[in-house]
Protein backbone atom coordinates (compact mmCIF):
# COMPACT_ATOMS: atom_id res chain seq x y z
CA UNK A 1 0.00 0.00 0.00
CA UNK A 2 0.98 3.64 -0.50
CA UNK A 3 2.67 5.69 2.00
CA UNK A 4 1.32 9.23 2.52
CA UNK A 5 3.82 11.10 5.14
CA UNK A 6 3.46 14.76 5.40
CA UNK A 7 6.61 16.57 4.29
CA UNK A 8 8.74 17.62 7.18
CA UNK A 9 7.96 20.34 8.91
CA UNK A 10 10.52 23.38 7.22
CA UNK A 11 8.04 26.16 9.93
CA UNK A 12 5.72 26.02 12.95
CA UNK A 13 1.66 24.96 11.50
CA UNK A 14 0.11 28.20 13.04
CA UNK A 15 -3.75 27.78 12.61
CA UNK A 16 -6.28 30.12 12.96
CA UNK A 17 -7.73 29.16 16.70
CA UNK A 18 -10.99 30.41 16.07
CA UNK A 19 -11.79 29.43 12.52
CA UNK A 20 -10.04 25.97 13.77
CA UNK A 21 -12.85 25.47 16.53
CA UNK A 22 -15.68 26.61 14.50
CA UNK A 23 -15.05 24.25 12.07
CA UNK A 24 -13.93 21.25 14.49
CA UNK A 25 -16.91 21.64 15.51
CA UNK A 26 -18.60 21.38 12.46
CA UNK A 27 -16.79 18.42 11.55
CA UNK A 28 -17.73 16.78 14.53
CA UNK A 29 -21.46 17.65 14.13
CA UNK A 30 -21.43 16.12 10.76
CA UNK A 31 -23.56 12.95 10.62
CA UNK A 32 -23.21 12.51 6.98
CA UNK A 33 -19.44 12.18 6.26
CA UNK A 34 -18.54 9.83 4.49
CA UNK A 35 -16.18 6.58 5.66
CA UNK A 36 -13.53 4.85 3.45
CA UNK A 37 -14.09 1.11 3.35
CA UNK A 38 -18.09 1.20 4.37
CA UNK A 39 -19.04 4.33 1.64
CA UNK A 40 -16.33 4.40 -0.93
CA UNK A 41 -12.65 3.23 -1.62
CA UNK A 42 -9.87 4.86 -3.34
CA UNK A 43 -6.67 3.47 -5.22
CA UNK A 44 -4.27 6.47 -5.32
CA UNK A 45 -1.86 4.44 -7.32
CA UNK A 46 1.29 6.45 -8.55
CA UNK A 47 2.75 9.88 -7.73
CA UNK A 48 3.09 12.76 -9.90
CA UNK A 49 5.34 15.69 -9.23
CA UNK A 50 4.72 18.71 -11.75
CA UNK A 51 1.73 20.91 -10.63
CA UNK A 52 2.15 23.22 -13.81
CA UNK A 53 2.30 20.77 -16.50
CA UNK A 54 0.49 17.37 -17.66
CA UNK A 55 3.42 15.56 -17.60
CA UNK A 56 3.08 11.63 -17.42
CA UNK A 57 -0.44 9.65 -16.44
CA UNK A 58 1.23 7.79 -13.10
CA UNK A 59 -2.42 5.92 -13.01
CA UNK A 60 -3.91 2.86 -14.81
CA UNK A 61 -6.63 2.62 -13.31
CA UNK A 62 -9.93 5.28 -11.63
CA UNK A 63 -9.06 7.05 -8.30
CA UNK A 64 -12.36 5.72 -6.91
CA UNK A 65 -12.48 1.35 -6.86
CA UNK A 66 -15.98 2.20 -5.76
CA UNK A 67 -18.96 4.03 -3.98
CA UNK A 68 -22.04 3.00 -2.13
CA UNK A 69 -23.98 4.90 -3.98
CA UNK A 70 -27.33 3.36 -2.65
CA UNK A 71 -26.43 4.40 0.60
CA UNK A 72 -24.70 7.66 -0.12
CA UNK A 73 -27.32 9.16 -2.28
CA UNK A 74 -30.33 8.35 -0.14
CA UNK A 75 -29.17 11.10 2.69
CA UNK A 76 -31.42 13.85 1.69
CA UNK A 77 -28.41 16.38 1.62
CA UNK A 78 -26.32 14.19 -0.91
CA UNK A 79 -28.81 13.40 -2.89
CA UNK A 80 -30.05 17.04 -3.70
CA UNK A 81 -26.62 18.08 -3.99
CA UNK A 82 -26.42 15.32 -7.00
CA UNK A 83 -29.57 16.97 -8.65
CA UNK A 84 -27.67 20.49 -9.51
CA UNK A 85 -24.28 18.88 -11.04
CA UNK A 86 -26.13 18.41 -14.50
CA UNK A 87 -27.89 22.07 -14.71
CA UNK A 88 -24.53 24.04 -15.90
CA UNK A 89 -22.81 24.78 -19.26
CA UNK A 90 -19.36 23.71 -18.38
CA UNK A 91 -17.74 25.72 -20.99
CA UNK A 92 -16.76 29.75 -19.60
CA UNK A 93 -18.15 31.82 -22.23
CA UNK A 94 -21.40 29.94 -22.86
CA UNK A 95 -24.15 31.70 -20.90
CA UNK A 96 -26.31 29.87 -18.20
CA UNK A 97 -29.84 29.45 -18.72
CA UNK A 98 -31.29 28.77 -15.45
CA UNK A 99 -34.76 27.33 -15.71
CA UNK A 100 -37.25 27.25 -12.99
CA UNK A 101 -36.56 23.52 -12.01
CA UNK A 102 -33.07 24.37 -11.57
CA UNK A 103 -34.12 26.93 -9.13
CA UNK A 104 -36.16 25.22 -7.61
CA UNK A 105 -33.90 22.49 -7.31
CA UNK A 106 -31.39 25.31 -5.68
CA UNK A 107 -33.66 26.28 -3.20
CA UNK A 108 -34.38 22.38 -2.42
CA UNK A 109 -30.79 22.01 -1.65
CA UNK A 110 -30.29 24.86 1.04
CA UNK A 111 -33.78 23.67 2.48
CA UNK A 112 -32.07 20.51 3.05
CA UNK A 113 -29.25 21.33 4.11
CA UNK A 114 -30.44 23.99 6.42
CA UNK A 115 -31.90 20.76 7.75
CA UNK A 116 -28.90 19.54 9.51
CA UNK A 117 -26.74 20.12 13.05
CA UNK A 118 -23.66 21.54 10.45
CA UNK A 119 -25.89 23.98 8.88
CA UNK A 120 -27.67 25.27 12.11
CA UNK A 121 -24.83 25.85 14.36
CA UNK A 122 -22.72 27.22 11.24
CA UNK A 123 -25.80 29.71 10.98
CA UNK A 124 -26.03 30.30 14.85
CA UNK A 125 -21.97 31.48 14.60
CA UNK A 126 -21.89 33.59 11.71
CA UNK A 127 -25.30 35.11 13.83
CA UNK A 128 -23.32 35.61 16.75
CA UNK A 129 -20.80 37.62 14.89
CA UNK A 130 -23.44 39.62 13.42
CA UNK A 131 -22.63 38.38 10.04
CA UNK A 132 -25.81 36.63 8.99
CA UNK A 133 -29.53 37.69 9.74
CA UNK A 134 -30.77 35.48 12.48
CA UNK A 135 -34.05 34.78 10.40
CA UNK A 136 -33.58 31.44 8.63
CA UNK A 137 -35.28 32.50 5.57
CA UNK A 138 -33.28 35.27 5.25
CA UNK A 139 -30.62 33.51 5.76
CA UNK A 140 -31.38 31.16 2.80
CA UNK A 141 -31.72 34.09 0.67
CA UNK A 142 -28.02 35.26 1.69
CA UNK A 143 -26.84 31.80 1.24
CA UNK A 144 -28.62 31.40 -2.74
CA UNK A 145 -27.59 35.38 -3.61
CA UNK A 146 -24.05 33.73 -2.11
CA UNK A 147 -23.52 30.45 -4.54
CA UNK A 148 -25.80 30.78 -7.22
CA UNK A 149 -25.74 34.10 -8.18
CA UNK A 150 -24.75 34.02 -11.96
CA UNK A 151 -21.09 36.31 -12.86
CA UNK A 152 -19.10 36.45 -15.59
CA UNK A 153 -16.10 34.85 -15.21
CA UNK A 154 -14.90 35.13 -18.87
CA UNK A 155 -12.78 38.97 -19.37
CA UNK A 156 -14.38 41.05 -21.29
CA UNK A 157 -17.88 38.38 -21.78
CA UNK A 158 -21.33 40.23 -21.60
CA UNK A 159 -22.97 36.46 -20.91
CA UNK A 160 -23.03 35.99 -17.31
CA UNK A 161 -21.30 32.18 -17.46
CA UNK A 162 -20.48 31.24 -13.91
CA UNK A 163 -21.70 30.91 -10.70
CA UNK A 164 -19.77 30.05 -7.06
CA UNK A 165 -21.61 26.81 -6.63
CA UNK A 166 -20.45 25.83 -10.52
CA UNK A 167 -16.63 26.67 -9.95
CA UNK A 168 -16.17 24.90 -6.57
CA UNK A 169 -18.86 21.99 -6.97
CA UNK A 170 -19.10 21.04 -10.38
CA UNK A 171 -16.24 22.64 -12.18
CA UNK A 172 -15.44 24.48 -15.67
CA UNK A 173 -13.77 24.68 -18.82
CA UNK A 174 -11.60 27.45 -20.00
CA UNK A 175 -9.64 27.26 -23.24
CA UNK A 176 -6.77 24.81 -22.71
CA UNK A 177 -7.68 24.00 -18.81
CA UNK A 178 -10.26 22.42 -16.59
CA UNK A 179 -10.57 24.74 -13.55
CA UNK A 180 -12.69 24.59 -10.12
CA UNK A 181 -14.26 21.00 -9.32
CA UNK A 182 -12.73 20.63 -5.49
CA UNK A 183 -15.39 18.21 -4.40
CA UNK A 184 -14.98 14.31 -4.20
CA UNK A 185 -18.83 13.46 -5.58
CA UNK A 186 -18.62 15.31 -8.66
CA UNK A 187 -15.30 14.10 -9.20
CA UNK A 188 -16.54 10.71 -8.05
CA UNK A 189 -19.64 10.70 -10.83
CA UNK A 190 -17.20 12.20 -13.46
CA UNK A 191 -14.48 9.75 -13.24
CA UNK A 192 -17.19 7.09 -13.44
CA UNK A 193 -18.55 8.66 -16.77
CA UNK A 194 -15.51 8.53 -18.36
CA UNK A 195 -15.14 12.14 -18.53
CA UNK A 196 -12.65 12.57 -16.15
CA UNK A 197 -8.72 10.48 -16.65
CA UNK A 198 -7.23 10.27 -13.43
CA UNK A 199 -3.61 10.85 -13.95
CA UNK A 200 -1.95 10.10 -9.84
CA UNK A 201 -1.47 12.12 -6.64
CA UNK A 202 1.01 14.80 -5.25
CA UNK A 203 2.43 12.93 -1.95
CA UNK A 204 1.97 16.33 -0.28
CA UNK A 205 -1.28 14.96 1.57
CA UNK A 206 -2.70 15.91 4.89
CA UNK A 207 -2.67 12.10 6.84
CA UNK A 208 -0.93 12.17 10.13
CA UNK A 209 -0.20 8.08 9.79
CA UNK A 210 1.69 5.85 7.74
CA UNK A 211 -0.74 3.80 5.42
CA UNK A 212 -3.87 5.51 6.14
CA UNK A 213 -6.63 6.32 3.48
CA UNK A 214 -6.02 9.87 2.95
CA UNK A 215 -9.10 12.38 3.65
CA UNK A 216 -7.08 15.25 1.82
CA UNK A 217 -5.68 14.23 -1.80
CA UNK A 218 -3.68 16.69 -4.20
CA UNK A 219 -4.77 14.80 -7.64
CA UNK A 220 -4.04 15.57 -11.43
CA UNK A 221 -7.12 14.70 -14.01
CA UNK A 222 -7.92 15.04 -17.45
CA UNK A 223 -11.11 16.07 -18.74
CA UNK A 224 -12.54 14.75 -21.60
CA UNK A 225 -9.16 14.26 -22.88
CA UNK A 226 -8.99 17.72 -23.97
CA UNK A 227 -8.72 19.97 -20.92
CA UNK A 228 -5.97 19.11 -18.22
CA UNK A 229 -6.06 20.31 -14.68
CA UNK A 230 -2.45 20.11 -13.08
CA UNK A 231 -3.14 20.03 -9.30
CA UNK A 232 -6.60 20.14 -7.95
CA UNK A 233 -7.63 19.01 -3.95
CA UNK A 234 -10.22 17.58 -2.28
CA UNK A 235 -11.59 16.61 0.52
CA UNK A 236 -13.06 13.27 0.77
CA UNK A 237 -15.62 12.04 2.01
CA UNK A 238 -17.30 15.42 3.18
CA UNK A 239 -20.66 16.37 2.96
CA UNK A 240 -22.13 18.93 1.05
CA UNK A 241 -23.05 20.54 4.25
CA UNK A 242 -19.94 20.53 5.68
CA UNK A 243 -18.13 22.24 2.98
CA UNK A 244 -21.09 24.81 2.07
CA UNK A 245 -20.78 25.73 5.76
CA UNK A 246 -16.70 25.84 5.90
CA UNK A 247 -16.79 27.99 2.79
CA UNK A 248 -19.38 30.26 3.59
CA UNK A 249 -18.00 30.79 7.53
CA UNK A 250 -14.47 31.77 5.56
CA UNK A 251 -16.01 34.06 2.92
CA UNK A 252 -18.53 36.07 5.50
CA UNK A 253 -15.72 36.21 7.91
CA UNK A 254 -13.36 38.09 5.32
CA UNK A 255 -10.87 34.71 5.53
CA UNK A 256 -10.02 35.38 1.82
CA UNK A 257 -6.67 34.21 0.51
CA UNK A 258 -5.33 31.54 2.39
CA UNK A 259 -6.02 30.78 5.84
CA UNK A 260 -4.24 28.01 8.28
CA UNK A 261 -6.60 25.85 9.90
CA UNK A 262 -6.89 22.77 12.21
CA UNK A 263 -10.27 20.64 11.67
CA UNK A 264 -9.76 17.82 14.00
CA UNK A 265 -7.11 16.12 13.22
CA UNK A 266 -5.94 17.91 9.97
CA UNK A 267 -3.76 20.51 9.59
CA UNK A 268 -5.39 22.37 6.40
CA UNK A 269 -4.87 25.35 4.07
CA UNK A 270 -8.25 26.75 3.15
CA UNK A 271 -8.21 28.81 0.36
CA UNK A 272 -11.21 31.46 -0.34
CA UNK A 273 -11.06 34.13 -3.18
CA UNK A 274 -13.96 36.89 -3.48
CA UNK A 275 -14.76 38.62 -7.01
CA UNK A 276 -16.41 41.79 -5.67
CA UNK A 277 -18.29 42.07 -2.01
CA UNK A 278 -20.87 39.26 -2.61
CA UNK A 279 -19.22 36.52 -5.11
CA UNK A 280 -16.97 33.58 -3.70
CA UNK A 281 -14.69 33.19 -7.12
CA UNK A 282 -13.33 30.03 -5.37
CA UNK A 283 -12.70 27.90 -2.50
CA UNK A 284 -10.88 25.07 -1.61
CA UNK A 285 -9.20 22.64 1.12
CA UNK A 286 -5.73 21.22 0.59
CA UNK A 287 -3.01 20.12 3.26
CA UNK A 288 -1.12 22.92 4.82
CA UNK A 289 1.95 23.98 3.10
CA UNK A 290 4.16 23.75 5.94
Amino acid sequence: MARYQQQSCKSEFKPDLELSEILTKLWELDNNKCFPGKDYEIDVQGYVCNASQMVQDRAKKPLFSWLNEEDVFQKKTFKTFRNLLDNYELECGVAENVTEQEKKENRDFIDAIMETSVMHEAHQYLVRKRLAPKDVIEFKRLLYKTWFTLFRRTKGDRDFDSSSFEHVFVGEAKESEFIGLHNWIQLYLQEKCGNIDYHGFFRRGSVLKEDSVPRLLAIQFDWKEEKGKPISSVFLGTSPEFEIAMYTICFLTGKTGTTNCQIGEYEVEIGCKPIGKDIIGTAYVSAARI
